[in-house]
């Protein structure tokens, strides 16, 4: 974010580094199967896929820095789970195991009181995204790295996930017919009815924006730091001031801001997801089974 990074348009040296291996094989596939489908695209609205993403074809940059970037947020997710859980021991837990424990048992609760008792059904997946994007809005703290929610193009990514994601939910227990009808709200008699298709459409609408509405979200704010943090860290030679103060010591005290919108950012994304998972799930027969159940086998055993 700081250091190694004083402007967003420079491209960080492990970026480079992994072009200058991968770029090449990459670079040709992309000429001779992907390009040709973008240009005949782009043709058809009078432009080139060149004028779009702003990026001229070569091996230099046939690999994106966010792509990097975002695959070495996988890794370091996976690895820090890792770490964190080292040996799982009930009787010496160790500070790896209680942060790994307080933060399942933050996440955990978020999504039980808005979901309900059924909610670790989707602990796993709303966790992943919550770790994966904590993660990736941190990166940009240190040198070599940028954040890679820094790029429309991740956090886009990550908003259509989320939105396939509780919608798969939805037509998985509820049907196609039943998660398309929850759109038009309660059901209304009467005149009411009329109400009933402008309602549909309203919720429609809003759906479809929701992956639009995340991914701005989070990138808007990333960026904005990360934009932030480098125009601060070049401001020395404009004040006459010595480098070093505008290097580390103003980024230094904006560290703690910086810290708290990735945590206020991995959390609203984390906590409309779940809302979101909230809306399409609910607890359904197999519990009433259980009860059910519960109260025949205590019938027997009076009779």
């Amino acid at each position: 974010m700081f250091l190694l990074f004083e402007e967003a348009e420079h491209t960080p040296l492990i970026v480079e580094f992994v072009n200058t291996y991968l770029g090449k094989p990459v670079y040709d596939f992309e000429m001779a199967y992907t390009k040709p489908i973008w240009d005949a695209i782009f043709k058809k609205f009078g432009t080139t896929p060149e004028a779009v993403f702003g990026v001229e074809y070569s091996p230099a940059t046939a690999i994106p820095w966010y792509t990097v970037m975002f695959v070495i947020a996988c890794l370091l997710t996976i690895a820090t789970i890792w770490i964190l859980k080292d040996k799982l021991s009930h009787d010496a837990p160790k500070n790896g195991q209680l942060s790994l424990e307080a933060t399942y048992v933050a996440i955990r609760d978020m999504m039980v009181d808005i979901i309900g008792p059924h909610a670790m059904k989707y602990f796993p997946v709303v966790a992943t995204f919550a770790i994966l994007i904590l993660i990736s809005n941190l990166m940009g703290f240190f040198p070599l790295f940028t954040a890679p929610t820094a790029s429309v193009n991740v956090t886009f990514a990550l908003g259509i996930s989320s939105f396939i994601y509780y919608n798969y939910i939805g037509i998985k227990e509820n049907g196609v017919v039943s998660h398309v009808a929850h759109l038009a709200g309660p059901k209304m008699g009467g005149a009411l009815i009329i109400i009933t298709p402008f309602i549909f459409i309203i919720e429609l609408i809003s759906n479809l924006i929701r992956p639009l509405s995340l991914g701005i979200r989070l990138f808007g704010n990333i960026f904005a730091d990360e934009k932030v943090s480098g125009t601060v860290s070049g401001l020395a030679p404009i004040v006459g001031a010595p480098e070093w103060i505008s290097q580390l010591l103003v980024p230094v005290i904006l560290m703690p801001l910086a810290l708290l919108v990735c945590l206020v950012q991995t959390l609203v994304f984390t906590l409309l997801s779940t809302i979101y998972l909230s809306e399409v799930s609910h607890v359904h027969d197999e519990h009433e089974h259980e009860e059910h159940e519960g109260h025949a086998h205590g019938e027997a055993v009076h009779a």
